[in-house]
């Protein structure tokens, strides 16, 4: 599979061997060629084409409009994109107007010089870790040897868009493990950044206190340029750490329950690496998991509540009989949590994020992005039992983060017997982006081994 990087196209374009217009036609032409359509709900190409032409104009010039102009990008489509209908991974929208103006990251990113070229499928209204939709087809995640797997969820395609090598970055959500998730399932580096560090104006919401936006991209320091870029710096703030300065707390509850042997193997040959290049390794429980699991088993999440109310009156309206029954189960589970369960969760969670502060300190929590790897799709599609309990088990790890405001960062860590990627999962409590960020530059490479 090709593996071009971010970084390494813009400066192709930069030093003239490449062309902003005719990668721009390339790209476009290995989508067409590409057996597997469900990747992309929409092709910009008359917009892709003037945003090419300006930044060949600006290359040509000497005035790049950022570090990646001219690089060719995709956006979840949960992004308003102007004189587009935003759709949500739905077709239920098909109707609403479109929209009047770019979502402020899209306009971040086309004055920094991205070349737009479509928006990116999804799970329908961005709820689920598996990737499966109905509407407009299933991305087919391109590893493995046998049956055809799961994308994960629900950026799915932005994630199967750069594992495939139709781009090389890509734009997506994170509300309980939505970058994260499909940048492991398919091989690829996941930003899950803080909340609030992006405008979320012009996305379409599913939860608006745990929503989060970020980068997929082949390598971290890809990622790492596309949030600085995005954020309107001309060069990122993060730099890789020393490894003597990098303390990483391994959790020996939750995380590894019922996990596979090979993303379990993988995960520990990564930490052995990185003990012997100095890094501090800690084991030990962190006892916030326990009571985050017992207290969304027995009191709710905030995220199905906020996801009712986005969609209370389709949920119970003719447009419930249009959904996906997965994604409509899951929403009217909500109804279930009261108003005084959702006072406790969202004042448990307040203490939660504090201790769990508190138990980092300066270092990184680390574990495995998903205990198993991507599943394959036939059973999932076929039982609403087995989709929901693959479903919950593959959240499990990420959602932690989400419910704790944690940033953070999804590296390959190697691959099982029938070459499916393995996930580690690298954290850090909110607004400590830049630090994250820096500690993953310095590890990718030991997290990742020889992974291909």
């Amino acid at each position: 599979m090709q593996r071009t990087t971010a970084i390494d196209t813009a400066r192709r374009l930069r030093d003239g061997r490449l062309d902003a217009v005719e990668l721009l036609e390339a790209t476009l032409d290995r989508i067409a060629r590409d057996p597997d359509q469900a990747v992309f709900i929409d092709l910009l190409p008359d917009r892709a084409k003037r945003e090419a032409e300006a930044a060949r104009k600006r290359l040509r010039e000497g005035r790049p409009a950022g570090p990646l102009d001219g690089v060719p990008i995709g956006w979840k489509d949960l992004f308003d994109i102007e004189g587009r209908v935003t759709l949500a991974g739905s077709k239920i929208l098909k109707n609403d107007p479109p929209a009047k103006a770019d979502a402020a990251l899209v306009a971040a990113g086309a004055g920094a010089g991205l070349v737009s070229v479509g928006t990116l499928n999804m799970t329908e209204f961005a709820y689920s870790g598996i990737g499966i939709n109905p509407h407009h087809g299933t991305p087919r995640n391109p590893n493995g040897t046998g049956p055809a797997r799961a994308p994960g969820g629900s950026s799915s395609a932005s994630g199967v868009a750069v594992a495939n090598g139709m781009l090389p970055l890509a734009i997506g959500t994170d509300t309980g493990g939505s970058i994260r998730i499909p940048a492991a399932f398919n091989g690829v580096v996941g930003l899950k950044t803080s909340t609030g560090r992006y405008p979320m104006d012009g996305v379409f919401p599913l939860s608006r206190t745990l929503d989060t936006l970020g980068p997929l991209a082949h390598t971290v320091a890809d990622c790492v340029l596309a949030d600085a870029v995005l954020r309107g710096r001309s060069e990122p703030e993060a730099a890789p750490l020393p490894f003597g300065k990098i303390e990483l707390v391994v959790p020996t509850n939750v995380v590894f329950d019922g996990i596979e042997r090979a993303v379990s193997d993988n995960f520990e040959r990564s930490l052995e690496r990185l003990a012997k290049a100095g890094a501090k390794i800690m084991r030990r429980p962190v006892p916030q998991f326990d009571t985050l699991v017992e207290l969304v088993a027995t009191r709710g999440n905030i995220l199905p509540a906020e996801a009712l109310h986005v969609h209370w009156d389709r949920v119970h309206g003719e447009a419930a009989g249009e959904m996906d029954p997965h994604v409509l189960k899951r929403i009217l589970m909500a109804e279930k949590m009261t108003a005084v369960d959702l006072v406790e969760v969202l004042f448990e969670r307040r203490r939660l994020i504090a201790e769990s502060t508190a138990l980092v300190g300066r270092g990184y929590f680390a574990f495995p992005t998903t205990p198993h790897v991507a599943m394959p799709i036939a059973p999932l599609e076929a039982d609403m039992d087995v989709f929901f309990a693959a479903n919950f088990k593959t959240l499990r790890n990420t959602m932690l983060g989400n419910f704790l405001d944690w940033c953070g960062v999804q590296i390959p860590s190697g691959r099982d017997a029938d070459a499916m990627p393995t996930g580690f999962l690298l954290s850090a409590p909110h607004g400590r982006d830049t630090d994250v960020q820096s500690a993953a530059l310095a590890i990718e490479a030991l997290v990742k081994g020889d992974y291909q």
